[in-house]
Parts: structure tokens; sequence; C-alpha cells
């Protein structure tokens, strides 16, 4: 599965670079924090363009992964998780007010 483009500069975005890298490894198979990052959101970057509907989910509950591999690496995942969460729900944001400035 190829790396679907997106009609918006992705890495202008807060959170950009992250979202690209998911999206690199989805389109690889491999499954990495930020393609579970993708499989949180996916609803609402599915309905945006940024993650095309044929992309199949990485895992069931993304958010559970997402603590488990945390979890398995150095340092606090519970304040790793909150920090992710966060640049996600940043990235989501100026992603839907790029899309409305331009409607």
């Amino acid at each position: 599965m190829a790396e679907r483009p997106t009609r918006y500069d992705l890495d202008a975005l807060p959170g950009g670079a992250l979202i690209r890298q998911g999206l690199a490894d989805l389109a690889a198979g491999r499954q990495s924090i930020a393609t579970l990052l993708i499989d949180i959101a996916r609803p609402r970057l599915t309905e945006l363009g940024v993650v095309p509907r044929s992309a199949p989910p990485a895992v069931a509950e993304p958010e559970r992964e997402l603590y488990r591999r945390l979890r398995a690496e150095r340092g606090d995942a519970y304040a790793r998780y909150n920090s992710l969460i966060r640049e996600l729900a940043s990235f989501q944001s100026a992603l839907i007010r790029a899309v409305r400035s331009r409607a």
C-alpha cells in the first residue's frame, strides 16, 4: 500500500512529522508508536483525507497497545502517553483549521 498523498503540508502542522512517520510505517506494514496514534485518530484522519479508508487498523485497542509499548520503554509511560495524545490532538485541531480555511 503506498502512502496516500494529502493536499496539506503535514510537516507544517504541529505533530505533522509524527503523523507523516505513521503514514510511512502504515504503508510499509510496520506497527509503531506513530501508527498506533493514527489508529487512535483514524475516524477523523480518514474523514479529513489523511488516512486511506482501505488501510487496515494496526490493533483493535490502539490506546492500550500504545501504553503497553511505552511501559516497555524506559521513562515515564504515563507522561509520554499523555504528551503523545496532546500532540495528536494538536495536530488534529490544526488540520481542521487548515481544512476550514480552504473551504
